[in-house]
């Protein structure tokens, strides 16, 4: 009788333990897994991949450890996902997987329409993937030439891939950082053109077929932002708002040498002649003043690329919103890192130079449901947004101060624990500012919460607007129609429930209009 009520008693603790770890895995569902920003199912990701459209489909490819959520960067895959409008994704399985020449690490993908690399079948367009070869066995050895750049196929949409039998194309010529190559189809030149990251600058190659490549040339050695390797670049051709003048905008991520820690995306805009890019001299006189030129000033923007073939010939970007720094802790098991909104960016011209402003896609709107606008003479403290209005884990909402004078404005994210994300603008400082000290989780990594991240502006405003983007473990804000970005996670213990806004000055008037996002 003792043995069997000792197996009964060992039997209802191993079910309380079994109960108790998914009421844990589902809390952690119900915290943190985003709710319309794309996350895997389970393991790691990191940098997007592969990004292109056809046929009514956006493909996103991204490093995926699917078998952890920590990296393994011995083992990294390209994971991949579709959407039809670029906010409702669906996880495929791995596309492209490692193999006995090395890890996948980041690259690119494009639609070769006319079949120059010759891989089409007669009847689909080929999609053509390029993507840096990680030798683990060469690095273990101490060898230098680890990585080189290889090729692989689709030809029924981006749903299966074939390895090109010849790679790599690109091979290593004694480079310790020789990786991330983003290709393009330079249509005055005719020809392929490859960015490549390569230490902590760029290198440029050229290709009639996506196979053979020869080397035009580097950029970067003397300009912008050298903390770590430029890793994922993107170079594409835009057109300055308001005009018909083309320029050409150069997008490099460092780790580190962010402008408030750890790993961020600079800019540099100028022009491209098929072979050199060369920085416009109102830029040149704009990165003297500004040293780099940022585009997200948040900590957690990385690796943010542009998608090939997107339709109008608009210019669409995607980030990992994470952060080296802390990224394989945040206090997440089943998965870790998730992407930003996708954002269409577009060229200005300023009195102070050049300035690539990003904004959430237009999509996001078709997602809008329950609805609260308001408008507000503020007078020290204001609650904008109580408990039981709008689901704030799932909300966008568009703030338009007028009237405003020196001072601070500070936003609040509140529940019911006391905990919070503070933000807004210092008329005083000049700067916009994000404060996360206070947001829940913080210690899984000391650098996490360990500062106010800061992003300086050019003057005092009068009016400005922002436009907040709310998942449940991420805050994007775009300042002035995205001409200054802040994106950045935080990890509560139970979701933001209300909003207030408290100032130090008096006369300012706010219009408040936000949205519940519905998506399931």
């Amino acid at each position: 009788m003792k043995k069997i009520i000792s197996t009964l008693i060992l039997a209802s603790t191993f079910c309380s333990v079994l109960n108790a770890q998914s009421e844990s895995k589902t809390s952690e569902e119900q915290l943190y897994r985003p709710n319309y920003h794309f996350t895997p199912q389970k393991g790691w990701m990191n940098d997007p991949n592969g990004l292109f459209y056809l046929n009514g489909t956006y493909h996103l490819f991204f490093q995926y450890t699917p078998f952890q959520s920590v990296p393994d960067f011995g083992k990294m895959h390209w994971g991949h996902a579709i959407s039809k409008d670029l906010i409702k994704w669906e996880e495929l399985a791995p596309a492209i997987a490692y193999d006995e020449k090395g890890a996948i690490f980041s690259g690119s993908a494009v639609v070769d329409k006319d079949n120059t690399s010759g891989l089409g079948d007669g009847k689909n367009v080929p999609v053509v993937a390029i993507f840096t070869y990680h030798d683990m066995k060469k690095e273990k050895a101490g060898e230098i030439d680890t990585q080189s750049q290889a090729i692989a196929y689709s030809l029924d949409n981006g749903k299966t891939w074939t390895k090109y039998s010849n790679n790599p194309v690109l091979k290593n010529p004694g480079i310790k950082d020789f990786r991330d190559p983003k290709v393009f189809w330079d249509a005055k030149r005719k020809q392929w053109v490859m960015g490549l990251a390569v230490q902590d600058r760029q290198h440029f190659y050229a290709s009639k077929n996506l196979k053979d490549w020869t080397f035009l040339s580097e950029f970067g050695k003397d300009f912008g932002g050298h903390g770590g390797v430029w890793e994922c670049p993107d170079l594409f051709p835009i057109k300055v708002e308001g005009t018909n003048e083309e320029k050409w905008v150069l997008i490099v991520n460092i780790n580190p040498g962010g402008p408030n820690g750890g790993s961020a995306a600079q800019y540099f805009v100028g022009d491209f002649d098929g072979k050199t890019f060369k920085m416009d001299d109102v830029f040149t006189k704009q990165l003297e003043k500004e040293k780099v030129v940022w585009l997200d000033w948040g900590r957690d923007n990385y690796a943010s690329v542009s998608f090939d073939n997107v339709p109008d010939n608009k210019r669409v970007i995607i980030g990992w919103m994470s952060n080296w720094d802390y990224s394989p802790d945040v206090p997440t098991e089943k998965w870790r890192g998730s992407s930003t909104i996708p954002r269409e960016v577009v060229l200005k011209r300023s009195k102070d130079g050049y300035i690539l402003k990003n904004i959430p896609v237009s999509q996001l709107k078709n997602y809008e449901g329950k609805t609260i606008r308001k408008e507000i003479s503020l007078v020290s403290d204001k609650k904008l947004i109580s408990k039981g209005e709008i689901d704030l884990s799932k909300a966008i909402i568009d703030v338009d101060l007028k009237k405003m004078t020196k001072g601070v404005y500070i936003f609040t994210l509140k529940n019911s624990l006391g905990e919070q994300v503070i933000f807004g603008i210092d008329n005083n400082r000049q700067e916009l500012f994000i404060d996360r000290t206070k947001s829940g989780k913080t210690d899984f990594k000391d650098n996490f919460a360990n500062r106010v991240s800061k992003a300086p502006l050019s003057k005092s405003y009068q009016n400005a607007t922002f436009k907040i983007v709310l998942d449940k473990t991420s805050i994007e804000i775009f300042f002035n129609n995205g001409e200054k970005v802040m994106t950045e996670i935080f990890f509560p213990n139970e979701n933001f429930s209300e909003l207030s806004l408290s100032t130090d000055t008096k006369g300012s008037t706010l219009n408040i209009n936000a949205h519940q996002i519905n998506i399931k």
